[in-house]
Parts: structure tokens; sequence; C-alpha cells
């Protein structure tokens, strides 16, 4: 054992040492301060920097006015801007995303006359990424199976378009449509897409509301709108919410053009050796090929995109299945 003679001698040394160090650590963030070769602002970008997030005086969604005057809409908008603003590595990836998937949502939705912000609701339901829930919702706008094949999608182990950008939102727009025929609002028909319209419609007769921020809710769907605008906030200006994303890190645009067909495509490598790509890369843009062959319903012409010059010098991918 050590006497106390000694224990006091070797407390004294490691107190000593402790402030040694302290000192040696404040030294050199005060280096970092004066130094002219490493500015204060590389220090402060690795410094982990938490603060509350201002709202906008105004917000709306698909141009309805989200009622921020009520505390509790606006403690639920920011209870999602805060969740996604610190949720840093999959916010990031979720704004890369935008910037290569948007203009197809964009377009579906515009033909449509389906509001543009709807496309946001994508972040809130995939992260823009063909997603498998465990229930089997799949794809950017998570369809059941049975779901797509009673709105006439194929959908079959061959085949199966829930996987097909374009197609999965043109079955949203669908039911958008018909909710907004339903309810007379927008955001109403937003929420019936992770409610149901059945599960809005009781809640509408048990509560006697017909306005979503008036209405209690399952958790899910008091929050899908809110996660939705969120997202929507982020994506449009991410510098505002901490993000720094150069917009050469931004996932490019797919460059590709189309090809039909509708016989059978025995091997789709030797197909897309045929157009200068290869399976890997057909299957990125394909993705709704579920095997490496096809087997053509009768009747039926399929659009497979193949990878233009400009997409194949791209070097900066994500690999899909």
């Amino acid at each position: 054992m050590i006497n106390s003679k000694r224990k006091t001698v070797l407390t004294a040394f490691v107190l000593t040492g402790t402030v040694i160090i302290i000192l040696s650590i404040a030294q050199s963030f005060k280096g970092f301060k004066s130094s002219p070769e490493v500015g204060v602002h590389h220090v402060m970008d690795t410094l982990y920097n938490i603060k509350s997030i201002k709202l906008p005086d105004e917000v709306t969604f698909a141009g309805e006015k989200m009622p921020l005057d009520n505390f509790d809409t606006r403690e639920s908008l920011e209870r999602e801007i805060l969740t996604s603003a610190y949720r840093h590595s999959s916010t990031i990836l979720i704004i890369m995303r935008a910037h290569r998937y948007l203009p197809l949502i964009e377009k579906v939705l515009k033909k449509n006359n389906v509001p543009d912000d709807f496309k946001y609701l994508v972040a809130a339901e995939s992260e823009y990424s063909n997603m498998v829930s465990p229930v089997g919702a799949t794809g950017f706008w998570q369809i059941m199976p049975e779901t797509g094949r009673e709105e006439g999608m194929e959908i079959n182990t061959v085949v199966d378009e829930r996987y097909d950008v374009e197609k999965s939102t043109q079955f949203a727009c669908d039911y958008f449509l018909r909710s907004y025929e339903k309810y007379g609002n927008w955001t109403l028909a937003a929420a019936s897409y992770n409610g149901g319209r059945g599960g809005i419609d009781e809640q509408i007769d048990i509560q006697h509301q017909k306005n979503y921020y008036d209405l209690l809710l399952s958790d899910e769907t008091a929050r899908y709108i809110f996660r939705a605008v969120a997202y929507k906030l982020v994506i449009t200006d991410p510098a505002n919410y901490g993000f720094k994303i150069a917009i050469m890190d931004l996932f490019p645009e797919l460059k590709f053009y189309e090809v039909k067909v509708d016989t059978v495509v025995a091997d789709f490598s030797a197909f897309a050796e045929k157009f200068g790509t290869n399976y890997k890369m057909l299957k990125f843009l394909n993705p709704w090929l579920r095997k490496p062959y096809l087997t053509p319903k009768s009747n039926k012409e399929y659009l497979i995109k193949i990878p233009s010059e400009g997409m194949r010098n791209i070097e900066k991918t994500e690999t899909g299945s």
C-alpha cells in the first residue's frame, strides 16, 4: 500500500499535470484565434453548434397558409424542423437526392395539376429512395402491393412498377385528386394519403372538424404535413438551417433516353451492352425491372431508360436495387 505522504505527493503531481494540460488546450484555442494561417472559421466549423430554429413569418403548404398563430401548429412545425436539422447525415442525403429526383416528380405533378409542394411528401414517405417498409410498402410513395394492383400497376416478381418514380407518382396523383374532390382542400388530401380516407372520415365525424390543423389524429398522420413542410424549408434553404452543401456536391440529375420494348428480353446484360452501357447502370435507371430478363405482358409496351452520354461520365452516383 502507498503511505499517506507518497499519496499526497502523487495527488499533487496529478493535479499539476491536469492544470498544465488544461492550460495547454486553452492556449491552443487562443492560438487558433490569433493565427493568420488558421482562420477562426476553421475552428468554429468543427464545433457542434446547437441552437433553436426561427420560423418564417408565413409558411404555406400547397398554397394553403399554416395557422402559425396557433401555438400547437407552431410548435408542431418547430418539432419537425428541429428533428430534420439535427438528423444530420440523413437530412443531408435527402437534400442531395432531392436535386436528382425532384425534376422527375415535378413533371408528373404539373401534368396532373397537383400542387408542386406535394413533392416534399416523398421526403416524409421515403427520403427520395426506393425504400421497403416492414409491412411491404414499397418505393418513393410507399405503395402496398394490393393497393397498387387495384390501381392497375403491374406488380410481380419480374416487374414492380412501384419502383418506377414517374409511375408511382402518377399513382399518388390519382389518389390526391380523388381526395381533393372529397375534402375540398389540399392539406387534408395530403393527410389522407398517410392516414387513409377512412381514418380521416372517422375523425371528422367524431370531432366535427374539417380542418387538418384542428383535428386530433394519430401521431404519424398528425406529424405528416409538418414533416413535409419542414423538409420543404430545409431543402429550399439548407444554409438557413445549418447545412453547408456546395452545388457540386448535390447528386446530379439523371440523363437518359427511353427505348420501347414489347417483346421478351432474355438477358439484360447483353441488352445493356448493345446500348453502350452495363447491367448495373441499366438497373439503377430502371429499378422496376426485378429480374435480369423481361417477360412482358401481352399488348403492353415498356419504356426502358438508357443512360445518355452525359450520365455515363457521372462519377458520383448512388447504387440501388
